[in-house]
């Protein structure tokens, strides 16, 4: 059975997001709820629900329920839910992490989810109908869980351009706390570093160039969300953390030593698994390329690029627009796939009095 009225509890970025995703793929009818009037205006303005006077209201008749919440209140919020919603409604959530809410809800309408994907951006204002394309979405069903809701909830992730995987609960927080949350509490550490070091009088942050850049990207992301998460997921956290600790051991010693050869083979596996990572991101990661475009600091300069080769059906696989000042402007990273893609996008933009430098996206 296809959705055909879905509830959101929820409307931030997520929740806002899911709707007009859901709105995309054909779903006849999707209300909102959310204790927060003004984020239920705006996602109403959006067109991403119809905005419901109650949360009762909103779950009515609904084939399947989405819950967006921070993950402390999801066991409350869901039970909630559950309670306002009928034996027909499927309810599922958004969380980023599993084992409370799964642990702490035996009702065998409730499965557990998870998509893998987000945004710097915050807010139903910024809410993109394309966000889950591509993304892994986590289903954690459990043994009670009933297989007839369970494909219900799967078939509605496919439907939003996601891809459902079925994991454990627990196996599910072992993951994002090294995929996920090891990497946002390494770029805060990161990040607290350099801003609190001084060498020879310098400011580390004003000599920051592009590495420290990427890997502090997700640094100092809305502390609402991340300290309950860290908090939520600190077991497997601290257990991602231990190992990771383990291995700086294993640089030093090498740095210690001199062991050139280590270090050789450290740098070759690192290679080895960011191919690994690209080619499950990509559909023919081996011949994704980058396009490393200078650009000036005014408006609409992002909009024309993308509109230009989108007019020339040169497909964009993921960007990202760098700022550097007002004077200098910035660097608008475009992955394409494809040496002749990559070679039509760059002579377009340096027709239009762009600087482009391009190459293989895997060389790196």
């Amino acid at each position: 059975m296809a959705v055909r009225r879905l509830a959101v509890v929820g409307t931030g970025l997520i929740g806002a997001s899911i709707g007009l995703a859901a709105r995309a793929a054909g779903v006849e009818e999707v209300r909102g709820w959310d204790v927060d009037a003004d984020a239920l205006g705006v996602a109403g303005e959006r067109g991403a629900v119809a905005p419901s006077a109650s949360l009762e209201d909103a779950v009515a008749g609904a084939d399947l329920a989405v819950v967006a919440a921070p993950v402390t209140a999801l066991p409350v919020e869901v039970g909630e839910v559950l309670a306002a919603s009928g034996a027909q409604t499927t309810v599922t959530d958004v969380g980023s992490t599993k084992g409370a809410v799964t642990s702490s809800i035996s009702d065998a309408r409730f499965i557990g989810g998870h998509p893998v994907c987000g945004s710097e951006a915050r807010g139903p204002a910024n809410a993109n109908a394309e966000l889950f394309r591509g993304a892994t979405w986590f289903l954690t069903p459990v043994a009670a869980t009933d297989p007839d809701r369970y494909r219900v909830l799967h078939g509605f992730v496919g439907r939003l351009g996601a891809i459902p995987v079925a994991v454990d609960p627990a196996a599910h927080d072992r993951l994002v706390a090294l995929t996920s949350h090891m990497p946002h509490a390494l770029a805060n550490v990161l990040l607290n570093q350099a801003g609190t070091s001084r060498i020879d009088g310098h400011d580390p942050l004003d000599a920051a160039g592009g590495s420290l850049r990427d890997m502090t990207r997700v640094a100092g992301a809305n502390p609402r969300i991340w300290v309950d998460i860290f908090l939520e997921n600190a077991e497997a956290l601290r257990g991602a953390l231990g190992e990771h600790r383990r291995r700086v051991e294993q640089l030093e010693a090498a740095l210690a030593s001199g062991d050139a050869g280590f270090l050789a083979r450290w740098i070759a596996e690192a290679a080895g698994n960011r191919r690994r990572m690209l080619a499950d991101a990509y559909d023919e990661p081996g011949e994704l390329q980058r396009l490393r475009v200078h650009v000036p600091d005014r408006p609409g300069v992002l909009a024309g690029i993308t509109q230009a080769l989108g007019a020339e059906r040169i497909n964009i696989e993921d960007f990202e627009l760098r700022h550097m000042s007002r004077e200098r402007g910035g660097t608008l990273t475009l992955l394409v796939s494809g040496e002749g893609e990559a070679r039509r996008a760059a002579d377009l933009l340096e027709a239009q009095g762009y600087s482009v430098v391009s190459g293989p996206a895997m060389s790196e």
